[in-house]
């Protein structure tokens, strides 16, 4: 490869890492939603084969997700901005993270391998235009309900988000920062919180896709299964140093105006992930 090639695709690499760490720390979205498309890129551009692109591209964002949410929750839950009742509450099985994490793990380890990615983002990116649109023109003192629900919820809404997240390469924030809202937890919990799943998410979504891709021809050099160790290091280093930064950025500004950031972000990954499925 060209020494000029190799200094676009690591030059592109860091400009990911900073905005993925910002909105990791801003959003509490883990960044996952940049790193991805950044991500299939860069291993389409290294000739890596079509096939095992996007799996590695999504295992690879998952992995440093776990970076990137660790500094985010700790930064949120100094403070005071992390849920423990809704992340791990005093009785296990109603814990949200700990059905996030069990739905991360089954679909990265049994169900990636056997889905087709493209439907996969085209779903999502229906739901997060849903999502976005009743962040921006929806009324900002709507909810659907006064408290977080328990009882089955946990299992069902917990699972469904981490595995969707995991194939998606994501944090989790996309989905869970609208749902905590409609349940009535103030923006910046819901974000705090939301950081929370995305470890929830990220760590068991990692150990699944090392499983599922150990032995599987045409993987970028140095990955561990699906996870690529340079893609890692690199993202995982430069938006750590990020998220501080989008914790700070969160905190000051007004809880409206960041619903309207939030939701016009999500609009826009959803519309770009609409956009290459269709017409891609």
């Amino acid at each position: 490869m060209e020494p000029i090639t190799v200094f676009i695709l690591l030059g592109s690499l860091i400009s990911v890492a900073i905005i993925a760490g910002f909105s990791s720390g801003l959003f509490g979205i883990g960044g996952g939603a940049i790193m991805v498309p950044a991500l299939h890129y860069t291993f389409k551009a290294l000739g890596i084969a079509d096939e095992v692109t996007m799996h590695c591209a999504v295992a690879t964002s998952a992995a440093v997700i776990i970076v990137n949410s660790t500094r985010s929750v700790r930064r949120h839950h100094a403070r005071g901005a992390v849920d423990m009742d809704i992340l791990i509450p005093k009785q296990l099985w109603r814990s949200y993270a700990l059905w996030i994490g069990v739905g991360s793990f089954i679909a990265a380890w049994f169900i990636a391998p056997k889905l087709s990615a493209e439907s996969l983002t085209l779903i999502f990116a229906i739901v997060a235009m849903l999502v976005a649109l009743q962040f921006i023109l929806g009324r900002p003192d709507f909810i659907l309900r006064k408290t977080v629900p328990g009882g089955i919820a946990p299992p069902l809404v917990g699972s469904g988000v981490g595995g969707l997240s995991a194939l998606m390469g994501i944090g989790g924030g996309s989905l869970s920062v609208p749902l905590l809202s409609l349940c009535n937890v103030p923006i910046h919990r819901a974000i705090g919180t939301a950081s929370g799943f995305g470890l929830a998410i990220a760590v068991p979504a990692t150990i699944g896709f090392i499983i599922s891709g150990l032995g599987v021809s045409g993987r970028p050099l140095f990955s561990l299964g699906y996870v690529n160790g340079v893609g890692f290091l690199i993202i995982a280093i430069v938006s750590a140093l990020m998220v501080p930064v989008g914790v700070k950025a969160a905190h000051a500004m007004d809880a409206k105006k960041l619903k309207r950031i939030f939701g016009f972000c999500l609009l826009a990954v959803a519309l770009n992930m609409a956009r290459e499925t269709l017409f891609l």
